[in-house]
Parts: structure tokens; sequence; C-alpha cells
């Protein structure tokens, strides 16, 4: 069991022990199979933390029937289970990721979920990374905006990504004392590339 799995399966654990379903957790975790995996997926009246580990396990294997339940899992309140999601999301593979995670950083109506989906357009390197993370980080410099670790990804996805047209927006972010060390190392790793 690698380690995010291990992780989400302890989290499950709890909220399963509540109601008194450890043993459907411990199969969901270790036993299940693709079809019983998905199966959680489809089927009504299954628990959110058994459908977040039947997801994520799913996505882990490269089965692309666990996607939507991971993009709605991606823009849950709940910050673990958003990086489970991001996590389970980069392993999957499927073409239609980039897309979602862009759409779901820019959403501006969510924005105080954006975190993982800006750290996962970093990870997959796609072609609407960059694009998605000027355009949230272009948001972000707006005075007294509090969603600072949101822009603080960006500055740094757009760095560890190294495409020139971060440029003018990492300058600007310049100006704004939280984002100014991540911005000039941001920009020093662009000159490098350049």
């Amino acid at each position: 069991m690698d380690e995010e799995l291990r992780v989400l399966t302890e989290r499950s654990r709890a909220e399963a022990d509540a109601s008194g379903a450890r043993a459907v957790c411990d199969r969901l975790a270790r036993d299940a199979g693709p079809d019983e995996l998905a199966a959680v997926l489809t089927e009504p009246g299954h628990p959110l933390w058994a459908r977040e580990l039947a997801a994520f396990r799913l996505g882990s294997a490269g089965d692309r029937r666990a996607f939507e339940s991971l993009v709605l899992l991606l823009n849950h309140r709940d910050p673990p289970r958003c990086a489970a999601a991001a996590e389970a999301l980069a392993r999957l593979g499927d073409p239609r990721t980039a897309r979602a995670a862009a759409a779901l950083a820019t959403n501006e109506l969510r924005v105080a979920y954006a975190l993982q989906p800006v750290r996962l357009l970093t990870a997959l390197r796609a072609p609407e990374s960059v694009p998605a993370l000027i355009t949230t980080l272009e948001r972000r410099l707006r005075p007294h905006d509090p969603y600072r670790r949101v822009a603080l990804a960006c500055v740094e996805g757009l760095g560890a990504l190294g495409d020139a047209r971060a440029a003018p927006v990492l300058r600007e972010a310049l100006a704004h004392p939280a984002l100014a060390e991540a911005a000039t190392g941001a920009l020093a790793r662009l000159a490098g590339r350049g």
C-alpha cells in the first residue's frame, strides 16, 4: 500500500468506524476489484468516504471510470479530500484532467478550493496549465485578495513550468510582499531557460 492510500485508508476508517462499517472500508482499501469499486461510484447509498476510497483506488490504477468522481472530490471543501483526488487524477492519465483542473482553478466562485487544482495543473504540465495559472494569478493580485496560498501556488507552478508567457504576471507579483520571494525565484528560472 503506498503512502497516499495508507493515509486515505486511515482517514476513511475513522469515518467508517462511526457507522460500524470498518470491514467494508478494509475491503475497499485492499481486496475490492475494479468492478466492485466502480459499482461503489454508481450505486446509490454509499457514504462519501467509500466513494472517495473507491475513486482513489480506481484512479491510481488508471481506470477512467473514476474520473467524474475524482473531479468532484478535487473541488470538495475538505482539503485532504482535494489532495487525495489530485494525487489520483495525476496518476489516472485521463486527457480530460487538465481541462477539468483548469476550469476549477479559474472558477472565481470556487477560488477557496483552487489550491489543489493549481498544484495538479503544475504536475500535469499540460497545454492548459500555463494559461490557467496565469489567469488565476492575475485575479489574485487584486488588493486585499484573501487567497494568498492559491497565488503562491500559481507563482511556484509558473516557475516550475518555465514558460516565458508567465513573465509579465510574475513581474506584477513582485510588488506583493507575500509573493515577492517566490516570484523572484520563478523569474530567475525563466531567465535560466531563455
